[in-house]
């Protein structure tokens, strides 16, 4: 979403503290995170290899018509800060997965357990980033209730400058695969890395893909999506194709009542 101005209210009840990266040496080691911007709205993503971007699938369908947006008006701004960026590439294709288009091209609302954990997308970047410029993160496999995590995005109101939260948690795996956070995210923040520390290195363990209005934020669990869709994006038709028979994540029973969420929509 284009700059709005912040919520003072939720920011005063989360009381968080943003580590605001203002500085070309602050960005040191961040350079693999980036706005990617659309005609009118941007969200946050992520370099997983030097021409394949990580973020959010809602991202990527138009919010009032559902239907697919165009990679000819996608583009990728590593390390963007006030109108700059470190690497700026176009978008060449992506990839979500059959599930969530299936719903999309239904016109069935995404705002669901299924819908959460099948909102992850890969782009392909028209070249690849050098080691100069930018280098991509791992992904992580598995995490419990409790650990540590850090977001960094390009949230509303600080839509200019990459910032980030370097201290909150993974509240609770939901039945689906769903990754429940107490992390402070808000419009903007839609695709934003979920990283956790593994030896001394950031790792991807999520991406933001829905907040339910209580400090609770929700993301799709990522190694065999990212799998999946990584082996599709390297064949030469990558645009999702949804035919009768195509695979739904299958999102089990048990307690939803916080995954009520609406999406953080760019």
């Amino acid at each position: 979403m284009l700059a709005a101005p912040p919520d003072p209210v939720r920011a005063q009840q989360r009381d968080t503290v943003f580590d605001v990266l203002d500085s070309r040496g602050a960005l040191l080691g961040w350079e693999g995170v980036g706005r990617l911007d659309f005609d009118d709205s941007y969200c946050s993503g992520a370099l997983i290899r030097r021409d394949v971007v990580l973020t959010a699938a809602h991202c990527l369908y138009d919010r009032a018509s559902g239907a697919p947006k165009d990679t000819a008006r996608m583009t990728f701004r590593a390390g963007y800060h006030r109108g700059g960026a470190i690497a700026v590439r176009k978008v060449v294709a992506w990839v979500v997965p059959d599930s969530y288009a299936a719903l999309k091209a239904a016109g069935q609302s995404a705002i669901s357990t299924e819908g959460v954990a099948g909102d992850v997308a890969l782009l392909k970047l028209d070249r690849p980033l050098s080691s100069a410029e930018a280098d991509p993160f791992r992904v992580h496999t598995a995490a419990g209730a409790g650990t540590r995590l850090s977001v960094a995005s390009y949230g509303r109101g600080r839509d200019e400058v990459l910032s980030r939260e370097r201290d909150c948690s993974l509240t609770q795996v939901y039945r689906g695969d769903i990754l429940g956070f107490d992390c402070d995210v808000t419009f903007g923040s839609s695709g934003a890395p979920v990283f956790v520390r593994e030896n001394g290195r950031l790792r991807i363990l999520s991406v933001v893909s829905s907040i339910n209005g209580k400090g609770e934020a929700y993301g799709p669990t990522l190694p065999a999506q990212v799998t999946a869709l990584s082996a599709r994006l390297n064949r030469a038709d990558a645009r999702p194709k949804v035919t009768a028979g195509a695979r739904r994540i299958t999102v089990g029973g048990g307690d939803r009542s916080g995954l009520t969420a609406r999406f953080v929509r760019p």
